[in-house]
């Protein structure tokens, strides 16, 4: 089956932007001052080094994320290297914790510059609301990120481009001799402690260059992928590279390398030294830019690696589902939850280790996939190729190995830990997947009766009909036939007061046809009278008394004004009953043959779907699963239209049923669209799901639902409200209702 790609909406502008910006953040603001108490001056030199080997990994991943131009990064390179297996798993997650723990580092970061210009400021609050207002932007669109990132990204350069140019003819600027004092670049006594401070150095800043791994993460949505990414990711590294010598070298050669030595604020005390007063505040605003810069691409990165595990089936299926922006709003909601909570409990400083130790797992992996995919793929289409292959190959493993070697020892121990955790994971998902199905299986057969609201003879027997298939097709289920009387009592008298007095069914009230139905299939069947003087009273307390009813199904109360529909027995149940509720309306239904059910990807269309299959099976019926857009939409959503239908139901019923027919049609309205097609073709059932105005005061399924249900003559309609938590309704149509709104905005 296809899937649902995401929308090509970055330029080439918003890629270099996007991978430089991400780039340069708070570490080269805190880095300038560790690394020159480590290696003094020749901090520019392993500045210039480390970004001179990163251009074996960008020249790596440039024929990597061009010929593989979707979303993933690493994880996709090495899936498409070695398989779905524990490596491609261990890849995959730790790029996106790796990414995810670096956002939260960035908030919080940023609530700690914000805090230096305004120091009321909370610290947690403020890192909390940043990173909601980044999952708003990333839900709305990756356009909205680009948009950002070019915005922030070009500021931030403004600023430090403006640093290194004043800092370089300003009085109280650079001076060769504040430098290199006594004219030494190297600051250890011996050839080997320069050395090894230099590779340390090297292995401290490699980070700093990797911003351009965001975009191979999100490669599925640049557009013109085999120009711009490799374009992106070599220009966004070229940027850095010439960028960070010479931040160093105006910082150094403006105050003593000693005198720097462990500063957190380095650049800030430069910058007061050519431009007092208003230089550190120049600079603290460029650390809040470089912050949010830093987060942006994190989320984003993060949040395209967690689609992709759950595309590919390595995370729950939820994360890969997309929204009308055609981006994965649930991954983006996840991984923001898990961000605030990061930032939220103090983690932040022990889980950057991880961050860093994760990063360099993935890089040697994904360098070494382009081995593996240059001998198992030969022919496979590359619209870049790296030069002077295998060479940079090599180069970038033996750069990873010499990083871990003079690397924070911190770092690789958490880093190894968090690898046996996740190959525990691995193993342990399948078999605790198995008892989590066993457990949902137990509580399905724990509710297993479906309810009848019996209401007549003619139109309860079509129901008990309908009941008996749904019950055929599941397993241990049984029906429950339930008639509500009102109690019997004088007419002065008030109704005297019942706990709901259960009473046997007249088997009158049932043919004997459909007795016999019910034996041939072997459906339990129970009857009861309750005695109530509220019909939907008596259903909910019998919901309250036994809790083991799946579903409700009752009939269409009618054509119903404003006043009665609030008050219809129906529509109170639709509100109130903790369950699954079907309605049906009958027209003559007989055998079962063709069914149309819209879909419109919700949960009451899915259970639509769900109730329309169970039907079939057991009619050997045929579906068509109709999905109905405006008219103007153009092709490419068109097709992802349809690849979002085809999951849709293979998400729903486990696979994609031969019996099943997937269609997409352009229509003018849902209501229109459904009309014609139930007039066009020969339908004996209609199943579809609520609307979001279901739980409105004046419809029952919502307007769509009940205008079909009032047109529709030839053939048996059948409504299904799925049931879900008042709060988690609620949010839901919020969500719904926010999305149309900004959808037809644009």
């Amino acid at each position: 089956m296809s899937k649902r790609k995401l929308k090509r909406q970055l330029s080439l502008g918003q890629t270099v932007m996007l991978g430089t910006a991400g780039a340069i953040g708070a570490q080269i603001f805190v880095l300038t001052g560790h690394a020159a108490g480590i290696s003094g001056p020749a901090f520019i030199l392993a500045l210039i080094i480390a970004g001179l080997l990163s251009y074996s990994i960008a020249l790596n991943y440039g024929e990597l994320a061009s010929a593989f131009p979707v979303t993933g990064g690493a994880l996709t390179y090495v899936r498409e290297a070695w398989g779905d297996n524990l490596l491609t798993y261990l890849v995959g997650s730790l790029d996106c914790l790796s990414s995810t723990f670096y956002a939260a580092l960035s908030a919080v970061g940023f609530a700690y510059s914000l805090q230096v210009i305004i120091p009321s400021i909370p610290i947690i609050p403020t890192a909390l609301a940043i990173i909601v207002v980044f999952v708003i932007l990333n839900i709305l669109g990756v356009g909205n990120v680009g948009n950002a990132q070019v915005v922030l990204g070009g500021i931030l350069l403004s600023v430090l481009v403006a640093y290194i140019l004043l800092g370089l003819v300003l009085p109280g600027g650079f001076q060769w001799q504040t430098l290199m004092p006594q004219g030494q670049f190297f600051i250890h006594p011996d050839a080997w402690s320069n050395v090894a401070s230099l590779l340390t150095t090297i292995a401290l800043a490699y980070v700093a260059f990797i911003g351009f791994e965001v975009i191979a993460d999100d490669a599925e949505e640049i557009k013109n992928p085999d120009r711009n990414i490799p374009l992106g990711i070599l220009i966004s590294l070229t940027v850095c590279l010439l960028l960070y010598p010479l931040i160093a070298f105006v910082t150094l050669g403006t105050i003593p390398w000693f005198e720097l030595a462990g500063s957190d604020v380095a650049l800030t005390t430069a910058s007061a030294k050519f431009l007092p007063g208003i230089g550190p505040l120049i600079m603290a605003f460029a650390g809040i830019i470089a912050t949010l810069t830093t987060l942006n691409a994190a989320m984003l990165s993060a949040t395209r690696e967690a689609f992709t595990m759950s595309r590919n089936g390595m995370w729950p299926r939820f994360l890969s589902r997309l929204s009308r922006f055609r981006t994965p709003h649930i991954a983006t909601m996840v991984i923001g939850a898990i961000i605030c909570a990061v930032a939220a409990i103090g983690l932040v400083d022990f889980l950057s280790y991880i961050s860093s130790s994760g990063y360099l797992f993935v890089l040697f992996w994904s360098n070494l996939a382009l081995l593996r995919l240059r001998q198992r793929y030969p022919d496979l289409r590359r619209p870049f190729k790296t030069p002077l292959f295998p060479i940079p190959v090599y180069l970038a493993m033996g750069t990873c190995f010499i990083i871990v070697a003079f690397t924070d020892r911190r770092a690789l121990i958490f880093g190894v830990g968090l690898l046996l955790v996740l190959s525990i994971a691995y193993y342990l998902t399948p078999l605790i997947n198995r008892f989590l199905l066993t457990r949902q299986k137990t509580h399905r057969n724990a509710k297993d009766r479906i309810l009848i609201a019996f209401a007549n003879p003619k139109t309860g027997s079509q129901l008990v009909h309908l009941a008996s298939l749904l019950a055929q097709a599941s397993e241990n289920s049984s029906l429950c036939v339930f008639h509500v009387k009102a109690p019997t009592g004088s007419a002065a008298a008030p109704p005297p007061k019942t706990n709901g007095q259960r009473l046997p069914l007249p088997s009158k009230m049932l043919p004997a046809a459909l007795i016999r139905e019910l034996q041939y299939r072997n459906v339990p069947l129970k009857t009861k009278i309750y005695q109530s003087g509220d019909i939907s009273k008596g259903i909910l307390e019998e919901i309250e008394t036994y809790k083991d009813i799946k579903l409700i199904l009752a009939g269409w109360p009618g054509p119903l004004d404003t006043q009665t529909k609030i008050e219809n027995p129906v529509k109170v149940l639709l509100e109130k009953a903790p369950t699954n509720v079907l309605v049906y309306l009958d027209h003559n239904l007989g055998r079962i043959r063709n069914i149309l059910v819209p879909i419109g990807g919700g949960p009451h269309s899915r259970l639509a779907l769900r109730v329309a299959y169970e039907l079939a099976e057991q009619e050997a019926a045929r579906i068509t699963a109709l999905h109905i857009f405006s008219r103007n939409t153009p092709q490419e959503e068109i097709e992802d239209e349809m690849d979002f239908l085809r999951e849709v139901i293979e998400d729903e019923l486990g696979y994609f049923p031969a019996r099943v027919i997937a269609r997409i049609m352009l229509a003018e309205s849902v209501i229109k669209g459904v009309l014609e097609e139930t007039h066009s073709q020969n339908y004996d059932l209609l199943v579809m799901g609520a609307s979001e105005e279901w739980g409105s005061g004046t419809r029952l399924f919502g307007s769509v639902d009940d205008w079909i249900i009032s047109h529709v003559e030839n053939c048996s309609v059948l409504l299904a409200r799925h049931y879900e938590p008042v709060g988690i309704h609620w949010l839901r149509r919020r969500l719904k209702r926010f999305d149309k709104e900004n959808h037809a905005a644009q």
